[in-house]
Order: C-alpha cells, then structure tokens, then sequence
C-alpha cells in the first residue's frame, strides 16, 4: 500500500510517497540515488546492504520502508563529516581493510552500529558482531584491526 513516510537520512528530513513493503535498499539506491549501499544476497545474510537504524545495525533489504516513520536512519553517504573521513573510514584505509571494496560499505556500517553500542570492544566483540559481515576477499582479519584502531580514535564512535 502506497503511503506517506517521513524519517531522517543523514541528518536530513524525507517524505515519500513509497509502498509501505518496498525494501528500504531499493528507496535508497533506486528512488534516493543513494548507490554506496549494495545489494549482496537479498537474504540479510551477507551484511553488503547494512545501514543504521535509530543507532542499530540492519539489513536495509530485509527492512520495508514503512517501519522507518520518525526513525534516523544513516547510510555510508552519510558517515563522514562534512571535512573528511570519519575515523572508522581513515582506520579501513591505514589497515587496508578491503581489497575490491563490494563490502566495505557494509562493514563499515556494521563496525559504526557496533561502536555506537559498544564504544571499546574487544577483539572478541568485534568478531562475534561482525560475524554476519561477509568478504570474499578474506580481509576479516584487517577489518578487525582497524575497527579495534578506529575504537580508540576520538570521534570513532560518533
């Protein structure tokens, strides 16, 4: 059913007029022209399409449109300060933490759900939430080192 729904996306005010059970991954990329959160499996399963939620980590192509009334919702786009990289985002860099990239989004967005909850995690932590996270270029091991990095930045977690 076709309705009206208002949230906020990085920070700035939407209202569209969208099928309440249309994927929020498709309003993103297709109707917002918002491309930097990819499609992966369309499952929720390989955590390429992972965007904030009202500072969670969800499954933008598992999450219909309409249940985000008056909810915040943050994807990649709109991570970095107006001035640069956010610290997660200079920690993926220094720690090449991604080889072709398809994931990084994704990670990305999952490690910044994480550290809004769980400002210093453990290794441990780190592992376990971002278990769900795919890379088919196996940089896991990286991707740990620069969110454990990027956890001890200042602004890391904001």
């Amino acid at each position: 059913m076709v309705s009206t729904v208002s949230f906020t996306l990085n920070g700035h005010r939407q209202r569209l007029s969208v099928d309440e059970d249309r994927r929020l991954l498709w309003v993103l990329r297709t109707d917002l022209a918002l491309t930097g959160t990819k499609f992966g499996c369309g499952h929720g399963s390989c955590g390429a399409c992972t965007v904030i939620v009202d500072r969670r980590a969800v499954r933008s192509c598992q999450t219909p449109v309409g249940t985000l009334a008056g909810k915040d919702v943050r994807t990649i786009e709109g991570l970095a300060p107006a001035d640069g990289l956010h610290p997660l985002q200079r920690a993926f860099i220094e720690h090449q933490a991604y080889q072709c990239g398809f994931c990084t989004s994704g990670m990305l967005m999952a490690a910044y759900g994480l550290l809004l909850n769980v400002p210093h995690p453990s290794a441990a932590d780190i592992v376990q939430r971002m278990d769900g996270n795919l890379c088919r270029c196996g940089s896991h091991t990286r991707i740990v080192a620069a969110i454990n990095a990027a956890s001890r930045e200042p602004g890391g977690r904001s």
